[in-house]
């Protein structure tokens, strides 16, 4: 039996237990066998770091010196995870656990709004739309306020949704997504929340008491996120105060704080078609048949608002990363989660053969390139991975080897399981997802980690400092580099090119490439030159003042 469409009909809904374990699964590799890399976990876990070691809760700050880029939600919570779990993890370890926790609710929030605007069975399936998106895997399991951000959008498009048949709670959870985005990264979910806030009215559905109660109880509950940091940062420095907030905000937004060129206004049109995948052609395919009835219904009004605002708002930016493009999946995946039920066979079996030839592809290249590394077979890649990341010891572990088993085993067990259904696409999408990156994350986070840690250099450079030295001024040292000197070796620097930082050091540490080396004014001797296991380009050294006592 088939619909007109041509689509089988619909399973059974999935079962919550059934999506939190798929959630977990995708959720817990990457989280935790890995040093901070740069640049955005080395120099978020230094914040976090301070804390912990006695540091402002007002002012965020990296290596003693004052870092205003972001307000210090993230820092904060990632502070108390580790200060819980600290031992017996490792400190950095403990921290990015913190991303798993917004992840997770971020999945929460997701699922809550789409069961509000498409009913109780819809929940779960916008949950894997968001888990299968190729743009997200990455970024959600790194040590980053980003991830704090994804949460507050995903709350506060949950109180939207939420607005028309509970406007009070509607407006409790919308006015503490935009306070949780606010103090993750600044004005940005501020500002989009309430463009979109004020352009929903424009819509029959948003035109009632109703929402203008949500607005209202959303005002009020997203008062303390807004001004209790901010006041407590002015009261404690006016200067900070307008660092953060001109500089940091509208100065980043503005490209008004000498970042480099601004960025192309159609750089997220152009990386969406594969970020977004599978979800954004999903979410073309309801927009076109919702044509039909019209696009004003509050299922569709709602995250095409958000995206579209979204959208602009980034494009507008004179700064653009790719990670900045994460809030965007929040609508998208709400957009798609209908396209399910009226999606074609042809597109839906292409969909599920897709998944499962590109998962069965990939676990195979997997194993086989684990085999080369651990095991030496064949002895030619081997050598080949082994020049790629000199510092990495290979030889076969039996817990990586067993956690990667256990995903490929399980991968292949819910494939051969799930019957056709409207819902076999995603699910077979999401749990490939799951499988490539639970593998990539358990069999080859060693050899990452020897490449993109810090660790080793620095500890072969604390060797070649003299007995006795004052203190170590840097050149053009970056914010990734100082914070890890400070966590694996207690080495604070004092720049050189910031008069407010810049002291007469014995020591002077240097940030460079390897074509061309940048030697300090005056007379020094160059006692150290490193850089992290099989990186080509940058490299550091450190030089000592030729007439400096006790080092000579």
């Amino acid at each position: 039996m088939t619909t007109a469409s041509g689509a089988p009909p619909a399973h059974q809904p999935i079962a919550i237990a059934w999506i939190v374990a798929l959630a977990a699964a995708w959720i817990l590799p990457g989280l935790l066998g890995h040093d901070p890399w740069k640049p955005d976990e080395a120099y978020t876990f230094g914040l976090v770091y301070s804390l912990l070691h006695g540091g402002s809760w007002i002012v965020p700050t990296l290596a003693d010196e004052p870092f205003m880029e972001k307000p210090p939600l993230f820092y904060w919570s990632a502070a108390l995870v580790a200060k819980l779990l600290s031992p017996p993890l490792a400190t950095h370890d403990a921290a990015r656990l913190t991303t798993g926790l917004y992840m997770a609710l971020t999945f929460a929030f997701v699922g809550g709004a789409a069961r509000e605007l498409y009913g109780k069975s819809r929940g779960a399936l916008a949950v894997l739309l968001m888990m299968a998106c190729l743009g997200i895997v990455i970024r959600s399991h790194q040590l980053i306020t980003d991830v704090a951000l994804l949460a507050g959008f995903a709350a506060g498009f949950y109180g939207l949704s939420l607005a028309l048949r509970r406007p009070l709670a509607g407006g409790a959870w919308l006015g503490t997504g935009v306070g949780i985005g606010f103090m993750s990264k600044g004005l940005l979910a501020p500002g989009i929340f309430g463009i979109v806030a004020v352009l929903l009215p424009l819509l029959p559905a948003w035109r009632n008491r109703d929402y203008a109660k949500t607005l209202a109880v959303a005002f009020v509950a997203c008062l303390p996120w807004l001004l209790l940091w901010p006041w407590a940062l002015y009261a404690q420095s006016p200067a900070l105060f307008n660092d953060w907030l001109v500089v940091n905000n509208f100065g980043r937004f503005l490209g008004n704080n000498d970042l480099g060129p601004n960025a192309d206004s159609a750089h997220y049109l152009r990386i969406l078609p594969w970020y977004a995948l599978p979800t954004l052609p999903l979410a073309g395919w309801a927009l076109w048949r919702a044509r039909v009835k019209g696009l004003s219904a509050a299922p569709v009004a709602l995250p095409l608002t958000g995206f579209l605002v979204i959208l602009l708002v980034l494009s507008a930016s004179a700064d653009a990363r790719e990670l900045y493009a994460l809030p965007m999946l929040i609508p998208l995946a709400l957009l798609a989660t209908p396209a399910i039920d009226t999606l074609r066979r042809g597109a839906a079996n292409l969909m599920y053969w897709f998944s499962l030839m590109g998962g069965g592809f990939f676990m195979i290249v997997a194993w086989f390139y684990w085999c080369a590394l651990e095991l030496a077979l064949p002895a030619k890649l081997h050598l080949h991975l082994h020049t790629l990341q000199p510092g990495y010891t290979p030889g076969f572990k039996w817990l990586p080897f067993m956690l990667g088993a256990a995903y490929s085993i399980g991968w292949i067990v819910l494939l051969a399981k799930l019957r056709k259904s409207r819902e076999r696409p995603v699910i077979a999408w999401a749990a490939t997802m799951t499988m490539v990156w639970g593998l990539l994350a358990i069999l080859f986070v060693g050899w990452l980690d020897a490449g993109k840690s810090y660790r080793s250099m620095i500890i072969d450079m604390q060797k070649t400092l003299p007995a006795k030295y004052d203190c170590i001024a840097s050149q053009t040292l970056g914010e990734p580099q100082r914070a890890m000197l400070q966590y694996f070796a207690g080495i604070i620097t004092w720049r050189l090119d910031e008069p407010a930082r810049k002291r007469d050091c014995s020591l002077v540490l240097s940030q460079g490439v390897g074509s061309e080396e940048r030697v300090p004014d005056g007379r020094w001797q160059k006692i150290w030159e490193g850089a992290r296991p099989g990186d080509n380009v940058e490299r550091y050294r450190l030089y000592r003042r030729m007439d400096a006592a006790g080092g000579r």
